[in-house]
């Protein structure tokens, strides 16, 4: 199997890095690219980085694989994930639920309404989209969802709550899932809605995870929606939202991340002497170092498997199951490793004098465990690749 990219591929990675990293000098570079955020990197949570959004889109690398007749470029999936690769090396925000999840929903179900009102503003980076998905009883069993839409003259009202959604404190736009059919099995009664964050009975409540990352509790009093704004038909819902995960299959697997911690700690290691020898001089650490990189190596391989997998046209369920559930363990083994390795000195916090690397280990530390959570917890990563790679039945 030949992962290795095309010269066009490669001279594409060249540009957009020669882009990158003449925003490091512009006035929004420093809050626009910031690998130390960590958790919410991906993010464009701050008028810096809308800002970046917007000079991105100028340049052409939003909605790269859009069709042309929705002013896209026509080009191969793989530039979104070259493109957002390049992204999450410098810490900036990726190309995410704009493009893939919203916007080609729209372009195979949305109204001409919602088209041409919404599609415009994706690829101009002129709106951001939170996803209203998880609720407190339905997480990786999202069909489960109790967000009850009524039926009301012109559109529906919504009454319910929703949890741990992420960029609902400063998105413009709700892309809501809610149960529109009680009586349906619970697969086939639910509907996909857009609404204005602003809307009168919404009541947004921050959860700040140990990571210092912020997502959010979502209450619906009476929140009413119109019909303009349903997507695609009634109940119809979780086929879109299942749809919406094979959109997103090129662009939301990067490595970038986890190299560039490797790569910081072994820089770390190289600098600290403890007793007047190098770290870098024991064996045991050396030892640790090696098995690290081999990891990185093969989550990198675990990664290009989905990319070859999603260009021969296939879903990479498994594939993806496999790199999201190595990747996300790798990160916290990282960190483990740093906190062992580099001693007291790492638990101290970027702000603290004589911090490590700025005091991104110690951030680290209480930011990967989050990766092992969102999109997919471990456990649900296992199972499909137990039921689905390796034809296991499911045990009661």
């Amino acid at each position: 199997m030949n992962f290795s990219f095309s010269e066009e591929e490669q001279q594409f990675q060249h540009r957009i890095t020669e882009f990158l990293e003449a925003q490091q000098h512009k006035p929004y570079g420093a809050d626009a690219l910031d690998f130390g955020r960590w958790a919410d990197s991906q993010l464009a949570d701050t008028p810096a980085r809308r800002e970046f959004n917007r000079t991105l889109a100028e340049e052409g690398y939003i909605g790269m694989s859009w069709p042309g007749k929705y002013g896209g470029q026509d080009m191969p999936g793989i530039y979104d994930y070259l493109a957002n690769e390049a992204l999450a090396q410098f810490g900036a925000p990726l190309i995410g639920k704009g493009c893939g999840i919203i916007g080609k929903t729209l372009m195979r179900h949305g109204s001409e309404k919602l088209k041409q009102e919404f599609l415009p503003r994706i690829l101009k980076a002129e709106v951001e989209f939170a996803l209203g998905y998880t609720e407190p009883g339905a997480g990786s069993d999202l069909a489960s969802l109790q967000l009850k839409a009524t039926r009301s003259e012109g559109g529906w009202r919504l009454n319910g709550q929703k949890t741990f959604n992420t960029s609902a404190h400063f998105a413009d736009w709700y892309w809501v899932a809610a149960r529109t059919n009680p009586e349906a099995p619970k697969h086939k009664g639910i509907s996909l809605f857009l609404l204005p964050l602003t809307q009168p009975g919404l009541t947004i409540t921050p959860i700040h995870t140990m990571g210092d990352h912020r997502t959010n509790a979502v209450f619906f009093d009476d929140v009413f929606v119109s019909d303009d704004y349903v997507v695609g038909e009634i109940d119809h819902g979780w086929t879109y939202i299942c749809e919406a995960l094979d959109y997103e299959r090129f662009s939301i697997y990067t490595i970038s991340p986890l190299r560039k911690a490797f790569d910081m700690l072994c820089e770390s290691v190289r600098k600290i002497t403890r007793d007047g020898v190098a770290l870098s001089q024991d064996v045991q650490i050396r030892r640790r170092l090696a098995r690290l990189g081999t990891e990185v190596e093969a989550a990198t391989l675990l990664q290009r498997r989905v990319l070859m997998a999603a260009a021969s046209g296939a879903i990479p369920s498994v594939e993806a199951a496999k790199f999201k559930l190595y990747s996300s363990e790798l990160g916290k083994r990282l960190a483990d490793a740093a906190l062992d390795i580099l001693g007291p000195q790492a638990l101290l916090r970027c702000e603290a004098p004589h911090a490590i690397a700025e005091g991104h280990w110690e951030h680290l530390y209480r930011a990967t465990p989050l990766d092992t959570i969102g999109g997919g917890t471990s456990e649900i990563q296992k199972n499909v690749i137990a039921r689905r790679g390796l034809g296991l039945p499911l045990q009661n």
